[in-house]
């Protein structure tokens, strides 16, 4: 790997680049997916290959290939070198770099068990056995049960000295159950870690087995079948309580996307829009939630999905504060964008693949814990709802206005829990609702959530994201918007 990229690096500098980095990549990622008792596949993959960013006249030049040899390496400097050269010719600001020391180390993934040497009949078993617990429940029509484990060893250089070896590996799992009204066709479902995919972090094999996935099959088979008689959730004006991976994703939403420097600057808004932040935002006070809101990205966090040594541009692995009790503070940034504010990069920068432009992702963006208890929590509201796991969710271009829909709620009635309600919803205006947020719980109570499949870019790349968040409570807040028949 360092052989290539010296050598890239050196024909790029040869054809007149006066920055060059590059990156040598191979991700291996297997999956196991089981439906209704049987295992539906099992897939394995390994892609590899080399890319080379440029700098020409102030302008980037990209490309890449899955060919690893000299004369590949040549070509594709040469290659980047020519795509910069014309790219300068089109009028714009030079690309400036913050500034960063040659960066020398390695990096690997902390873990106990390596998944790819666990044999694969007991991954499976592990999913079957899941399954048959769902399936135990009377009522419950459909069952799946998936794992995924990835392993990604990757090579960074830079014209700058950099040289960074990193192994990082992603390890989750999920199940789902759903019952069918055999009437009325209608279905609930219920997830469990999560829903959309898996609960998953920079972990090993022991992350799966800690998630006790059999012991929690009759469970959410036993809600999903509740559900179907439960009625529906009211609406109206109430106080509610997220649960932890709601929060989560209410996170990766409203707090994640909008703070993505390049949304900001519109360099993304082609595809997944602009953002509400904008730049005069920044160091004016401007009050993003209520005092108990804080809000970081930290991609140091032990076993979280957004965790590594050095981003994509050899930028370390950082904390940085983005709300500090309810003031917004700080953006995710990149080496080119970063300058633009009088900022260096946070080390927020990432690529699904060795044949994509590295851009601004989301680390681990995080809801700092607070100090309640959930059963604390509860007590102290006399009327609301308890609105747990992400079923729907619809939020416009600026991530501004935002609709959630969750897989089941209770009623909290003179703070006890009360009736199951069904297909709950609630809607809001970012700075507003987190405005609205008065108490969040603590760090026995806080995980990190991963989000696997987050998406961004032309052609869109899938990155893993992590977010910290505990339950947490909302005043005011509008209910059950949305139609059922």
């Amino acid at each position: 790997m360092r052989d290539l990229a010296i050598r890239a690096i050196n024909a790029a500098r040869q054809f007149g680049a006066s920055y060059v980095d590059v990156r040598v990549m191979e991700r291996t990622t297997e999956g196991i997916d089981v439906k209704n008792g049987r295992v539906e596949g099992v897939s394995s993959g390994t892609s590899s290959g080399f890319n080379v960013r440029v700098i020409v006249n102030g302008a980037w030049g990209f490309a890449s290939s899955a060919r690893m040899d000299n004369a590949e390496a040549e070509r594709i400097a040469r290659q980047a070198v020519q795509i910069a050269r014309a790219s300068s010719l089109v009028a714009g600001e030079a690309v400036r770099l913050s500034a960063l020391p040659p960066q020398i180390g390695s990096y690997r993934t902390p873990m106990q068990i390596d998944p790819f040497t666990v044999p694969l009949n007991q991954k499976v078993q592990l999913l079957l056995d899941a399954d048959a617990a769902m399936r135990s429940i009377e009522g419950v029509a459909i069952t799946s049960a998936n794992m995924e484990y990835s392993r990604e060893r990757k090579f960074f250089a830079s014209s700058e000295g950099s040289e960074i070896e990193q192994e990082l590996f992603d390890t989750g799992a999920a199940i789902s159950a759903t019952a069918v009204d055999p009437e009325s066709n209608e279905l609930q479902t219920r997830s469990y870690p999560n829903s959309f995919g898996r609960q998953a972090g920079t972990v090993g094999y022991e992350f799966i087995e800690a998630m006790d996935l059999v012991n929690h099959g009759a469970r959410i088979g036993e809600e999903a079948v509740r559900l179907l008689a439960a009625p529906q959730c009211p609406s109206g004006i109430t106080t509610i309580i997220l649960d932890g991976p709601q929060t989560a994703l209410q996170v990766h939403e409203s707090c994640g996307h909008p703070i993505e420097l390049d949304r900001v600057l519109g360099y993304e808004a082609g595809f997944v829009g602009k953002s509400f932040l904008t730049m005069d935002k920044l160091n004016s006070n401007y009050r993003y939630g209520s005092d108990v809101v804080n809000l970081t990205a930290d991609a140091t966090i032990p076993g979280a999905l957004g965790t590594f040594g050095w981003d994509d541009e050899g930028v370390p692995a950082q904390r940085t504060p983005i709300v500090s009790q309810g003031i917004f503070s700080g953006y995710l940034m990149s080496r080119d964008t970063a300058p633009l504010i009088g900022l260096s990069s946070n080390g927020c920068v990432r690529a699904d693949g060795w044949n994509r432009l590295p851009m601004i992702r989301m680390t681990n963006v995080s809801l700092e814990p607070g100090t309640w208890k959930l059963d604390d929590l509860i007590a102290d509201t006399p009327d609301g709802l308890y609105m747990s796991i992400n079923k729907s969710w619809s939020i416009d271009d600026r991530r501004l206005n935002f609709q959630f829909g969750v897989e089941l709620a209770y009623e909290i009635k003179n703070g006890k829990l009360g009736r199951l309600y069904k297909n709950a919803t609630y809607t809001g205006i970012t700075p507003q609702f987190w405005g609205s947020c008065d108490a969040v719980c603590g760090l026995d109570e806080w995980t990190v959530w991963g989000t696997p499949n987050c998406g961004k870019g032309e052609p869109m790349q899938v990155m893993r994201t992590g977010h910290g968040a505990a339950p947490a409570r909302f005043r005011n807040v509008q209910v059950g918007v949305g139609r059922w028949s």
